[in-house]
C-alpha cells in the first residue's frame, strides 16, 4: 500500500510542526501551505528537514493562503491529498479584537474555500478533512463542562470565526457527504507556542526575569481559568479522527481547569522566584469580553478514540520553562559576549 498524502494549512505554527512530526514518522508525505511573507517562518520545521533523509515520509512546502480560493483549489488538486488538515488562522484571540476582518477571512471563509476545494475534487477522489474548531466557540459558558453538545456562546471575533468554520463542516459533511470533522480544542501549550500568548509570555519573562534580562510582567486578567494541555499530545487526537470509519466531532481536553495566576505560581516557583514582585495587570492586554472559565469533557473522545492526554499540568509548565531558561541562557550568553 502506498504512503498516504497530507496537506497541512497552519504547518509553521505550534500545532502544524507537532502534527508533521507525527505524519512524518507514520510514513506520510506531508505538504504544507505557507503564507508568502517578507520573511521566513520555518523556524518550527528547520529540524525536520535536517532529519528528513532518516524519515519514512517526506516533507514538501508550498506558498499558498486561506483568503485566496483559487490558490487552494489549485494546491488541492495538484497534491490530491488523501487528508486535509486546517490548522491555519490568525489564532490570538486579543488580536481578533483588533483585526476582526482579517481574523474572519481566513478563519472562516477559509475554511469554506477549502471545503469547496474538497467537494470539486472528490468527483475523483475522497479526501478526509480535520477542521481545528476551538474552546473559545463556547465563550460565555452555559455549562460546566463544555462537551460536544454544548451551545456556543463565541465573546470574540476569533470565536465567531470558529463556529462559523464548525458549521459549514458539519454542514458539508451532510450535504455532501464528505468525511470532514471538528476536534474542539481546549487550550494547549508547549516550547514552540507564539512568544504573545499568555502561557509562553510568562515562562519567557520568567525565565529573563530569573538570568537578569528583563525587570517586570505584564499580564491582563490573572483569575482567567483553562483547561490547559500538552500540544504533542493533541496532534495525536486530530489524526486518529480522521482514521475512524465514521466522521465526527470530537472535543479534545485534559478535564481539569487552571488559573492564569495558577501558572503563574508554577512557573515561578521552578525558576525560584516569587511572582507577585515581577508581575503587573495592564489594562492593554484585557480583552472587551473575557471568556471567564473554560473546562473541558473528552469522555466521548476517550470512549471512540481510545486518547487520553499523557502529560499532566504540573510536567507541562515544566517542559516549557526548561526549554526558555535555556533559550534565556544563550541569550545571557550572548549578551555577556557583547559586553567584553
Amino acid at each position: 500500500m502506498e504512503n498516504k498524502i497530507a496537506l497541512v494549512t497552519g504547518i509553521t505554527g505550534q500545532d502544524g510542526s507537532y502534527l508533521a512530526e507525527l505524519l512524518l514518522e507514520k510514513g506520510y508525505e506531508v505538504h504544507g501551505m505557507v503564507r508568502r511573507a517578507s520573511t521566513f517562518n520555518t523556524g518550527r520545521l528547520e529540524h525536520l528537514y535536517q532529519d528528513q533523509h532518516e524519515s519514512r515520509g517526506n516533507l514538501k512546502l508550498h506558498y499558498g493562503d486561506l483568503s485566496d480560493g483559487t490558490c487552494l483549489s489549485n494546491l488541492v488538486f495538484s497534491i490530491e491529498p488523501d487528508e486535509i488538515y486546517n490548522l491555519g488562522a490568525q489564532s490570538h484571540v486579543r488580536v481578533s479584537f483588533d483585526q476582526p476582518l482579517y481574523t474572519v477571512d481566513v478563519g472562516a471563509l477559509g475554511t469554506l474555500r477549502l471545503l469547496e476545494a474538497i467537494r470539486q475534487i472528490r468527483k475523483h477522489k475522497d479526501v478526509r478533512l480535520y477542521q481545528a474548531s476551538s474552546s473559545e466557540m463556547y465563550g460565555k459558558v452555559h455549562e460546566v463542562p463544555q462537551s460536544e453538545t454544548t451551545p456556543f456562546h463565541p465573546r470574540s471575533p476569533y470565536a465567531c470565526a470558529k463556529v462559523y468554520s464548525f458549521y459549514q463542516t458539519q454542514n458539508y459533511r451532510e450535504a455532501y457527504n464528505i468525511f470532514a470533522c471538528n476536534g474542539i480544542l481546549f487550550n494547549h501549550e508547549s516550547p514552540r507556542r507564539g512568544e504573545t500568548f499568555v502561557t509562553r509570555k510568562i515562562t519567557r519573562a520568567a525565565t529573563r526575569i530569573r538570568e537578569g534580562l528583563q525587570d517586570k510582567l505584564y499580564l491582563g486578567n490573572l483569575d482567567a481559568k483553562r483547561d490547559w494541555g500538552y500540544a504533542k499530545d493533541y496532534v495525536e487526537a486530530m489524526w486518529l479522527m480522521l482514521q475512524q470509519n465514521e466522521p465526527d466531532d470530537y472535543v479534545i481536553a485534559t478535564g481539569e481547569t487552571h488559573s492564569v495566576r495558577d501558572f503563574l505560581e508554577l512557573v515561578f516557583k521552578e525558576v525560584g522566584l516569587p511572582y507577585q514582585e515581577y508581575v503587573e495587570t495592564d489594562p492593554r492586554y484585557l480583552r472587551p469580553s473575557e471568556v471567564d472559565l473554560l473546562l473541558g469533557d473528552a469522555t466521548k473522545t476517550k470512549e471512540k478514540l481510545g486518547w487520553v492526554p499523557q502529560t499532566t499540568f504540573e510536567e507541562l509548565t515544566r517542559i516549557m520553562v526548561h526549554a526558555d531558561w535555556e533559550l534565556a541562557r544563550s541569550e545571557h550568553a550572548v549578551s555577556l559576549r557583547k559586553a567584553g
